[in-house]
């Protein structure tokens, strides 16, 4: 849900397509300067991206990729390096909680920006099986053909 104020920079569109996402979590995202640049260009991607809690308590976000910034100099940032996520402590607990389920992952759904800061939307997901993928996909190529049919009527 877009909210006033908010700019979506990524969204990883295959998270709904290979996983059943479960709860969602918004977190903030601590990045470097030439990182905040580059997310504002919009030259992120959400792609093989995941999150996992460490031994201390905290949440990463890895393999989420952002695009060197074009005008920075030696100081620029290593495009895929683990950056941590801010959230409660209540809400890191909850999600621990979830991970000690088999097959239950955090996947990265959209990075936006909110009030001029990054943030990033994660779901508790379970991975599909391929019999899900193909009913997914007959579901959509249904819908599709519906809305053909409907527009067409209505000429």
């Amino acid at each position: 849900m877009i909210t006033k104020g908010e700019k979506i920079v990524a969204k990883n569109r295959r998270a709904s397509f290979d996983f059943h996402l479960g709860e969602r979590f918004e977190a903030g995202l601590v990045l470097t300067g030439t990182e905040i640049k580059s997310v504002r260009a919009s030259k992120a991607d959400l792609k093989r991206a995941y999150a996992r809690p460490d031994e201390n308590g905290e949440l990463w976000l890895l393999d989420m990729h952002i695009s060197p910034y074009e005008q920075g100099n030696r100081e620029n940032h290593e495009p895929e390096r683990k950056r941590k996520l801010l959230l409660h402590r209540k809400e890191i607990y909850k999600i621990e909680r979830a991970m000690f389920d088999k097959g239950v992952t955090l996947v990265p759904t959209r990075l936006y920006l909110k009030n001029g800061l990054a943030k990033v939307e994660i779901a508790i997901a379970t991975g599909k099986k391929n019999y899900d993928k193909r009913q997914s996909i007959a579901k959509k190529d249904a819908n599709r053909q519906v809305q053909r049919e409907l527009k067409e009527r209505s000429r």
